[in-house]
């Protein structure tokens, strides 16, 4: 086990590669290896997977990293949240894996000059409820008379 960064990168054969992403309350693991270029999201091909957003979010890695995408099977399961951060996560762990698989600086460089989410996960997480309250931040409203 490598780490890299505070990224860990699973080489469970030298040519197989895990890698994860979290977005929100979803998480995503990705394992890349040598093939034909059929990338699977919870058993599911790309091209029937979820709606067309959630597919062109997952799509934008494969297309930067060009020829490199033709010659690789991906496998992503990815659970937990909705379509849309679940779409997020498996992109963001996708990335990393094409990244640790492809080790060029020109491609890391690419991918973070397009969209910097590629590769550093958003922290933002929701704010827990407070006792007594309807929301996080949400107060009873007060009267004046």
């Amino acid at each position: 086990m490598q780490t890299i960064r505070r990224q860990v990168v699973k080489n469970l054969n030298p040519k197989n590669i895990m890698t994860s992403g979290k977005r929100k309350t979803s998480i995503a693991r990705a394992t890349i290896k040598k093939g034909k270029g059929d990338i699977r999201i919870n058993s599911i091909k790309l091209d029937v997977y979820g709606n067309e957003l959630a597919r062109l979010k997952i799509k934008e890695p494969l297309i930067l990293a060009g020829d490199i995408s033709d010659n690789i099977d991906v496998r992503i399961s990815v659970k937990g949240g909705g379509w849309q951060s679940q779409a997020e996560a498996a992109r963001l762990a996708l990335s990393k894996a094409i990244i640790a698989y492809a080790k060029k600086d020109a491609l890391k460089k690419k991918f973070l000059d397009y969209d910097r989410h590629l590769l550093v996960a958003d922290i933002r997480r929701t704010e827990p409820q407070k006792p007594y309250r309807s929301a996080a931040r949400a107060k009873r409203q007060k009267s004046k008379r």
